[in-house]
């Protein structure tokens, strides 16, 4: 085991990855910005170094400076977190070029999954359900890409292979706009990713975002641990998970997760990663793998009881998974609300000095944040501040549970999101569950 970490992320992660070092007896390095030194987790590792500006390109996102830090600090792996550098290849290869350990999959493994198309055709050769869809990238042939389309069924989703985020795609309804669209989508992924390699697949209308957690080490073990409803979104941007999804059989998970150890097995997965689908008519079509921790890692920690970020700081130092598939039962549900520093009608962030601050508690509660009182929301980076997660030993405890939670939460200063929160766990079609995708954007358009 290596005895020292250097944690390359800020917030809330960074404070979560801190703990499970200090669970295991390793020693932390924090890496800040400019902005950042009065960070929770900046003030609690053992040791902390500075990294440049405000700006993530010249700090958070420079491998050079995070090398660097790892060097004069003498540590011997790196835990990048979620965000940033984690789903960065050369980063990955540059670390273990420099002699450390990268906490997560190995470099090959996040480049051929990062190309969604590369990605695609391993799921399919390991028996994973995809999205009808063009099985590779479209040529220059405009006559082929519309017979493509017709035989998937407008409408169809044109998509960047190198895109992600909701970035780099455009939905298309005729044949009338097919070509054009293309160019467009082309020109787009070119500019924005370094990479115009576009892909048409069958367009899902009303889908709901279902994501199976895994983890494997390197002595061929791999286990999922359920999986995660993540349809509340905005902008493609998940607001509210939950496990388990509501209304998925038990069979249906049983099968969907051995197909994705599957292919763990097949692409030498070493670590944490997530295989999201899009679930619709009693079907799973996959989307893209996610070869990182998650944001909502929490929710199956809870059910599972299970520590993601201890198993993936073991499985980096060569030790097998601390649990295996028979360990895994799911107990209960949990619910995550993503707490961010932004207005909770128009969305415009909210940063600015912390002035009263109550976080809440009680059984089946909890709170993974890095703010206190007077601690001032930076305006450079992610609006997130914290995530609320409630447990209960079914989806209407968790929920009672957490419109419990988000009324005793104080967070006085700055504007959040907390009254959208609690607006949606009194709404009847979340109550209810398995809304789709669109579910939150049409409200918040009904509303407007």
């Amino acid at each position: 085991m290596f005895e020292k970490v250097v944690i390359a992320n800020r917030g809330e992660i960074a404070l979560r990855i801190l703990r499970a070092c200090r669970e295991l007896g390793l020693k932390t390095v924090a890496i800040h910005s400019t902005a950042d030194r009065d960070l929770k987790h900046v003030r609690l590792a053992d040791e902390s170094v500075c990294i440049g500006p405000p700006d993530p390109a010249s700090s958070y996102l420079s491998i050079p400076a995070v090398l660097s830090a790892a060097e004069v600090t003498d540590a011997g792996a790196i835990h990048p977190g979620y965000g940033f550098l984690s789903e960065n290849a050369d980063f990955a290869e540059r670390v273990e070029q420099s002699g450390f350990v990268f906490i997560g999959p190995r470099p090959e493994t996040i480049r051929q999954i990062g190309d969604k198309v590369s990605a695609i055709r391993l799921m399919q050769a390991a028996g994973v359900p995809c999205v009808p869809g063009s099985d590779g990238p479209l040529g220059d042939d405009g006559d082929e890409s519309l017979r493509i389309a017709e035989k998937i069924g407008y409408p169809v989703i044109i998509k960047a292979s190198g895109g992600g985020g909701g970035r780099g795609m455009r939905v298309v309804h005729s044949a009338a706009t097919l070509l054009d669209s293309i160019s467009l989508t082309r020109a787009e992924a070119g500019a924005s990713f370094g990479n115009d390699m576009v892909y048409l697949e069958k367009f899902l209308q009303n889908p709901r975002h279902v994501e199976i957690q895994v983890c494997a080490d390197e002595h061929g073990n791999a286990v999922h641990l359920g999986e995660r409803d993540c349809s509340m979104q905005r902008r493609h941007q998940k607001v509210i998970e939950e496990s388990p999804a509501p209304g998925i059989p038990p069979q249906m998970r049983k099968d969907l997760g051995e197909r994705c150890v599957n292919a763990c097995h097949q692409i030498n997965y070493r670590g944490a990663g997530t295989f999201e689908f899009l679930y619709e008519d009693g079907g799973f079509y996959f989307i893209e793998m996610n070869t990182r921790l998650q944001v909502e890692h929490t929710v199956t920690e809870m059910v599972t009881g299970t520590d993601l970020v201890k198993a993936q700081l073991l499985v980096a130092a060569g030790e097998p998974l601390p649990f295996t598939q028979e360990d895994i039962e799911l107990r209960g549900h949990a619910i995550e609300c993503r707490i961010n520093a932004e207005d909770a009608r128009t969305f415009m962030p909210s940063p600015g000095r912390i002035q009263r601050y109550h976080p809440p508690g009680g059984p089946g509660v909890r709170l993974d944040s890095h703010i206190y009182q007077d601690y001032t929301v930076s305006p450079y980076y992610d609006s997130m501040i914290g995530k609320l997660i409630t447990w209960g030993e079914d989806r209407a405890a968790a929920i009672a549970r957490m419109r419990t939670a988000l009324g005793e939460m104080v967070v006085d200063g700055i504007n959040t999101n907390i009254p959208l929160h609690q607006e949606l766990m009194a709404d009847a079609a979340f109550v209810e569950g398995g809304q789709s995708i669109h579910y939150l954007e049409k409200k918040l358009a009904e509303s407007q």
